[in-house]
């Protein structure tokens, strides 16, 4: 039950971390037995606030009131032990081990008077507890052959274990079935009943409004406004999530696209991964810029892979130009002409240990030797015409790629794939940790090829992005794609209500 005492307070939070402000004088409340859900796009400042309520994070200024007294944690550990416990979207257990050595993990450990575990007093304590919020897990279980609702109930247990008064759950129903979300939603009313305050962080609006006492809204790293669940909606919730101006970031309107075209030049029909992927179906024309829109886990970047064969799809076919084609490896990819930008440029793009130069002609050392040779004056013009013709900015091309900002770094990546002349060119969080001004230069590049006749898709969390660049947007929510939009469909509350599930029994916001 909610009761009126404040057991949390946040005062004024900021933290910063260079050339980013994650959050921005957030106030903060938190009640004995209520459920709160915090809310708010990809990057809104929500992971930020709760690495800081849970000790990993100190405050740069503001003040943190627990239990009525001020308090700074030192460690994880230190709030943990006062009563602060975390369930991650990736779940911390030790799959070694079994059911009961997780749940007592970081717990006192019945011992003998020799110092000897007494394990079958450890067992004993773990059923107790797993019995408590109504589980008959065996304890003796290794963790290893548990399911992932199990597994989130090994969690909870852990957090019962150490006496939480506070547990943040943090996207807890992203791999769960409707079944084991049901659970989870008995498991939270149970532990409110006891008093114990959740933190529920999730992008799904039934869920939110099925299981949250309050709404707390974050945006930019600011704090919004907070709701009462039953006196707000799911219209009044996406207007603050995504009400922000964005004029300020883009010069130029969205280019005017018609269909030179009546065959799609790369079309996927339910393609499936066999895991996260279950129904990938979109299609893009020459000289078109698709965006493929969706929250962090629903399937963006594994349709991608699967068409790229970076995971091999096990279900589904791949058309270019109206013939299927067989795509059994990113090498049968690259050869039918298509690129992917992937998510992450330092752990998949680039080769760090290399210049800018060889960055870019790297897939095309084949076409740049002779016997075995390479024939340095006409690699270092292929060099050259790349990285000018995407205004790669570097003192010298022998320049280590890892000291170019990340905008430079993208151009690269970018530069590389059109040294082979592809069709379809698929980019991946073009832009993520790109300041203003380089976005401006992607977007142009962007634009700029699809004025050529290149085939672009654009996965991006920043829904301005996709906005922007977008002449048609496929929303993705639970591993398929569930809507197509053109034209002014294409705007951020139609493109949120699809990816979360919400209802659109209304006109949408101009």
């Amino acid at each position: 039950m909610i009761s009126n005492e404040v057991i949390l307070e946040m005062k004024n939070i900021t933290k910063e971390f260079p050339g980013v402000k994650s959050l921005d004088s957030v106030d903060f409340q938190l009640r004995k037995g209520e459920v709160l859900a915090l809310i708010g796009e990809n990057g809104a400042g929500k992971s930020t606030l709760m690495k800081v309520i849970a000790g990993i994070y100190s405050p740069d200024t503001g003040e943190m009131i627990y239990k009525g007294k001020p308090v700074k944690w030192n460690s994880p550990m230190d709030a943990r032990e006062n009563g602060i416990s975390v369930i991650h979207q990736e779940l911390q257990l030790t799959p070694n081990l079994t059911v009961g050595e997780n749940v007592l993990m970081g717990s006192p450990i019945p011992k003998n008077r020799f110092g000897f575990i007494q394990w079958s007093s450890v067992y004993d304590k773990a059923k107790g507890l797993l019995e408590s919020i109504g589980s008959d897990l065996n304890p003796r279980t290794l963790v290893s052959e548990l399911s992932i609702s199990q597994k989130q109930i090994v969690e909870i247990a852990r957090s019962i274990s150490i006496d939480a008064d506070i547990i943040i759950m943090d996207e807890p129903s992203a791999t769960l079935t409707g079944k084991e979300i049901t659970k989870l939603f008995e498991l939270i009313n149970l532990l409110k009943s006891k008093g114990i305050a959740i933190i529920y962080i999730s992008h799904r609006m039934e869920e939110i409004f099925e299981i949250s006492d309050t709404c707390t809204v974050l945006r930019d790293g600011q704090f919004i406004d907070q709701k009462q669940t039953k006196e707000t909606n799911e219209r009044e919730i996406v207007q603050l999530m995504v009400g922000r101006d964005v004029s300020y970031i883009y010069e130029n309107k969205k280019q005017a696209y018609v269909r030179s075209s009546s065959t799609p030049l790369l079309e996927t029909q339910y393609l499936s991964d066999g895991n996260t992927l279950k129904n990938g179906s979109i299609n893009v024309y020459p000289g078109e810029i698709v965006g493929l829109s969706g929250l962090v886990g629903s399937g963006r970047t594994e349709l991608l892979m699967s068409i790229f064969a970076g995971s091999k799809a096990r279900r589904g076919s791949i058309f270019m130009n109206g013939h299927e084609i067989k795509v059994k490896s990113p090498r049968d990819a690259i050869q039918q002409g298509i690129a992917l930008v992937p998510e992450s440029r330092k752990e998949q793009g680039l080769f760090l240990q290399l210049g800018v130069d060889e960055n870019i002609s790297v897939l095309k050392l084949d076409e740049t030797s002779s016997a075995g040779f390479i024939k340095k004056s006409t690699k270092k013009k292929l060099e050259k015409e790349y990285s000018e013709k995407l205004l790669v900015k570097t003192a010298s091309l022998q320049n280590h790629i890892g000291n170019l900002s990340g905008g430079n770094q993208q151009k690269a990546i970018i530069a590389r794939w059109l040294t082979i002349n592809p069709k379809i060119l698929m980019l991946d969080e073009p832009t993520r940790g790109i300041d203003v001004g380089a976005k401006s230069e992607i977007y142009s590049i962007i634009n700029d090829l699809a004025k050529e006749g290149f085939g672009v898709i654009v996965v991006s969390s920043d829904l301005p992005e996709i906005l922007h660049l977008s002449n048609r947007v496929f929303v993705m929510r639970n591993g398929e794609v569930v809507s197509e939009l053109s034209g002014e469909q294409i705007n951020q509350e139609t493109i949120m209500m699809y990816a979360t599930g919400g209802q659109m029994n209304h006109e949408p916001i101009s």
